[in-house]
């Protein structure tokens, strides 16, 4: 007990140690300050500290090549344990889909998802829309005629 009558409970190491493997076996880990969230829906073996260094890596590879200056960390959910005729890059749900932990498909899903994240949506469709105007303002020379 302390001086002010309050009483302070102390944890045992089992216990601590209990919550902490409880909270390592489920099944979605979330890594949300980085944007990258894991779900394994048939509880593949991965190592989750190479899922959180191969998504920063490729973030940052995305960065120095395109010499961004800011943080570049786009919301990316990887899905473990997907069917195999599923597996790939889903971009409109912003998920990498895998059947098994593949290091280099997940860092091109990563590349491809921080790369779309660069260029907004409406910036897309706006250079679209300069590229066809620009194709329709130029002329052959055989169709100009005198």
């Amino acid at each position: 007990m302390t001086g002010d009558g309050t009483q302070i409970r102390r944890r045992s190491l089992p216990s601590l140690l209990a919550v902490v493997t409880a909270l390592l076996l489920f099944t979605r880990v979330s890594l949300a300050q980085e944007g990258l969230t894991i779900r394994n829906d048939r509880n593949e073996k991965w190592p989750s500290s190479e899922a959180a260094k191969v998504y920063l890596s490729a973030c940052a590879a995305v960065q120095r090549e395109f010499g961004i200056g800011r943080e570049l960390r786009p919301r990316v959910t990887l899905v473990l344990g997907a069917d195999k005729s599923k597996e790939g890059l889903y971009v409109k749900d912003r998920e990498i889909r895998l059947a098994k932990w593949d290091p280099y498909m997940f860092a091109q899903g990563v590349v491809w998802l921080a790369f779309e994240r660069l260029m907004p949506e409406e910036q897309i469709l706006l250079i679209s829309k300069r590229a066809v105007s620009w194709a329709d303002a130029t002329v052959a020379v055989s169709q100009i005629q005198k």
